[in-house]
């Protein structure tokens, strides 16, 4: 599992969401719906238990838990910022 944070999700993250330096974002999967993809992801920010993936990003810490990476198997996530949303975009590790 790889967790990838473009520059524009960051910017995002502090302008916009108000986070700042040194703050530790976790990325988890809740239950969204019942329909065809009743996962998505969430954001909060917490600090670190058992992390399975870290990365600081312009020294912010994002990270998802042990508990977490089962949905997204050897694949990667990567966050970024599209017209001042956050997404979520899962690819091949």
């Amino acid at each position: 599992m790889e967790l990838v944070i473009s520059p524009t999700a960051v910017s995002c993250f502090k302008n916009d969401w108000g986070y700042n330096n040194g703050d530790n974002v976790r990325i988890f999967v809740r239950y969204v719906s019942g329909g065809t993809e009743p996962y998505g992801f969430g954001i909060m920010k917490d600090d670190p238990m058992d992390p399975a993936a870290l990365v600081e990003a312009e020294r912010v810490t994002f990270y998802m838990e042990n508990k977490d990476v089962w949905f997204l198997d050897s694949k990667q996530l990567k966050i970024d910022c599209i017209n001042g949303d956050i997404v979520f975009l899962v690819g091949e590790a």
